[in-house]
């Protein structure tokens, strides 16, 4: 397996990956391609096996009002049939030694029994408006200080 960063001749495969990894569901899909082509400062990367895309890992600017306080992730897709082979957790784990990525706060809504395992841990501040109690927001690096909802870039809030 390799792990690339996402190109201009990967971003149709990976488009092809989330339509496998979420069959029925369109929101992830117009999400990367809105990030995209409204030219948010994104990292991506891909995991290939075999010359195929096999799992996507996107992280996007989180918000404090109007500044940066660091990076969500969403989504991380894996093709169906290599799920629950540590692909993702692979590409995850790869992630997190990226200079752009672990030296940020930052945030996840997702499984906290899945995202545990890389460090994440639930947290109390800032909330998640996706999830105002935060059962399911979970950040690494997080000093959780001060009350604010934190923000997603606006594409996220086009998508639902």
């Amino acid at each position: 397996m390799k792990i690339r960063v996402v190109d201009s001749e990967l971003q149709p495969k990976t488009i092809a990956l989330l339509r496998q990894a979420f069959p029925g569901r369109s929101d992830e899909i117009r999400l990367v391609e809105k990030l995209r082509s409204n030219r948010r400062d994104i990292h991506e990367w891909v995991c290939i096996h075999t010359g195929k895309v096999i799992a996507h890992i996107v992280f996007t600017n989180a918000y404090n009002g109007k500044e940066v306080c660091g990076l969500h992730l969403a989504p991380l897709a894996v093709k169906p049939e290599f799920q629950r082979q540590g692909v993702g957790s692979e590409l995850l784990h790869f992630a997190l030694r990226q200079e752009a990525v672990r030296s940020s706060t930052l945030f996840v809504h997702g499984d906290p029994l899945y995202y545990r395992k890389f460090g994440f841990e639930s947290c109390r501040q800032p909330l998640c408006p996706f999830d105002m109690d935060n059962k399911h927001f979970l950040s690494i690096r997080n000093d959780g200080t001060g009350e604010f909802v934190v923000a997603y870039e606006p594409e996220f809030g086009e998508v639902d």
